[in-house]
């Protein structure tokens, strides 16, 4: 299975932008995620992105490229913009397809999987004359992941574990669509942890930190000993030497206490 992911905009290009976000960054994070995803806990996939950093590419390049690729899945990420009080997701197929073709039950399925998590008002599924659907010659998707100058949008769109949540509900939907097979033992993950804090302000402090040095990071509120905490996780495998290349990448960026933790889902 090749599918390809497409991050909205890039380099000279920002896509919307609001509330302190441009899109280019927000599609970026999200689509990365996408990826990681599928690569660390799905068999026989293969993944390309139209981009991996914060580079100018075309249209007619993102589609080329998945074209002569030979992709069997287009997915581009994307968010929205209006007038500040539009929000909501909402997802397009092109508009000479049917809701009924395949493309239209491939909509249907991550649809479906993405609202579940999304915390997002439910726009519903549409059709539209994107590029990035029309000459695309596979089956092709293109989703609107909130409304980046709404306010309540975007406080979501600035969260990473909002951003992982998202990526999770387009995997889930693939998986859905695709019959995608997981991993053997996928069911065990490795979970970096950088640090674990009372204030959130000393935890979104070092989520930062490791965000200027290229390294994802998100905060989750855990239970440890009858208290709360607020834990940074700098990322989360299936595969234990992908995890522990990641923890020394993690250490030489200043968390030299950063350690592994295996759970299992």
């Amino acid at each position: 299975m090749k599918i390809f992911v497409d991050p909205g905009h890039g380099g000279s290009d920002n896509g919307a932008s609001g509330n302190g976000l441009f899109e280019k960054n927000v599609t970026l994070d999200i689509a990365t995620r996408i990826r990681n995803i599928l690569i660390n806990e799905c068999e026989n996939v293969q993944v390309r992105m139209s981009r991996t950093t914060d580079a100018t590419v075309s249209l007619t390049q993102r589609t080329n490229n998945a074209n002569n690729w030979g992709a069997d899945y287009f997915l581009s990420i994307h968010c929205n913009a209006f007038n500040g009080t539009a929000r909501g997701y909402e997802d397009y197929i092109h508009s000479s397809l049917s809701s009924g073709s395949q493309t239209g039950q491939y909509q249907d399925q991550l649809h479906e999987e993405i609202t579940k998590v999304n915390q997002l008002s439910n726009r519903g599924q549409k059709k539209a004359d994107f590029h990035v659907l029309r000459e695309s010659s596979m089956p092709a998707l293109l989703t609107e992941n909130g409304f980046i100058d709404n306010a309540n949008d975007a406080s979501l769109m600035g969260s990473t574990s909002w951003r992982q949540a998202v990526a999770r509900g387009h995997v889930n939907g693939l998986e859905q669509a695709f019959n995608l097979q997981k991993k053997e033992n996928s069911n065990v993950i490795f979970r970096i942890i950088a640090g674990s804090f009372q204030s959130k302000d000393n935890a979104d402090q070092l989520v930062n930190m490791l965000a200027a040095k290229g390294i994802q990071a998100f905060v989750a509120l855990v239970r440890i000993s009858g208290r709360n905490w607020y834990r940074v996780q700098a990322g989360a495998f299936s595969n234990r030497t992908n995890a522990e290349n990641h923890l020394e990448r993690v250490k030489k960026a200043g968390v030299t206490d950063a350690y592994i933790i295996r759970e299992t889902r």
